[in-house]
């Protein structure tokens, strides 16, 4: 008997299908409600119990610090994930075709308990599949605070670790008619009608994530001042602030091109500003006054 879990994220649906029931039906924390019911699916995988193949004799792509490594594999990549505790094999070997669309996931029963479901998808693949799928000319992923206003457009604001996603997305939860994205990873995507940001499961320490989205209205390169702020940046620097804090495959030249010239494409047709804040309250009035508005 097969089974299956669909989740959507940033309208890619992924299906993994399974023989074995408790491979399919484990998510956790906020992935839970991104869970979908679909008959159609944008990633097809197969997943199933085995012992991972050898690890191959060339050296890999990428090293993640002993936690994961990628491969070129038979036309396609493979990625496979280690923990100390478990030992040097593999426990989780994953491999797609080139287009990212279909693959195959393997999990080494011997590092797995028979008393707790599975999830094939356990972060970081779910992550490492969606950014490798987008970077196929379907979009990045920023490391961003994402909000929608009541209306429904979205705001974009982007930082690094420090800049304050986590406080800002805090503060803001709290206003009616606002949804949070998430306050630590979006995604953008290119439209017919322009740029439209998506929430992620990836959130931060607020723990805040949703699986809405909406067109881009703005974006606002995030800073701490004396006071709060609006001050216009050149598109350039739109441009590469942006890309500075994006998440694509950088181990793929075709991906951070694609990456790279998108980054362009948002500067140049979307509102940018930097936005200089005290973290307390008075910023969530300075925003709903002068930019998160209908």
């Amino acid at each position: 008997m097969s089974t299956s879990l669909c989740l959507r994220i940033a309208g890619v649906t992924v299906r993994v299908a399974s023989t074995d029931p408790e491979l399919c039906h484990c998510v956790s924390g906020a992935t839970e409600c991104f869970r979908v019911d679909s008959p159609d699916a944008d990633i097809a995988l197969a997943a199933a119990w085995g012992e991972p193949p050898g690890v191959p004799a060339s050296p890999p792509i990428f090293d993640a610090g002993g936690h994961w490594q990628l491969y070129r594999d038979e036309g396609g990549l493979r990625f496979q994930f280690f923990a100390p505790q478990l030992g040097p094999a593999p426990y989780r070997v994953a491999r797609f075709d080139p287009d990212f669309a279909s693959g195959e996931i393997l999990l080494d029963p011997r590092h797995f308990s028979s008393d707790v479901p599975v999830a094939p998808l356990e972060y970081p693949l779910d992550e490492l599949l969606l950014a490798n799928y987008l970077a196929e000319g379907r979009g990045i992923e920023v490391h961003a605070c994402g909000v929608l206003d009541p209306t429904g457009r979205g705001h974009l604001f982007v930082g690094h670790s420090g800049a304050g996603k986590t406080t800002l997305a805090r503060l803001l939860a709290g206003t009616e008619g606002l949804t949070i994205l998430s306050d630590d990873r979006i995604i953008l995507r290119g439209t017919p009608s322009g740029p439209w940001i998506y929430g992620t499961p990836w959130h931060g320490e607020a723990e805040l994530a949703s699986p809405a989205g909406g067109p881009l209205a703005g974006v606002y390169f995030l800073q701490h001042g004396p006071g709060n702020a609006l001050a216009p940046i050149q598109r350039t620097s739109a441009a590469a602030g942006l890309f500075a804090r994006a998440f694509p495959p950088f181990y793929r030249r075709e991906a951070l091109e694609f990456a790279l010239g998108f980054c362009g494409e948002v500067a140049m047709t979307s509102p940018c500003q930097v936005l200089d804040f005290v973290p307390d309250r008075r910023v969530v009035e300075f925003l709903l006054a002068d930019s998160v508005r209908p």
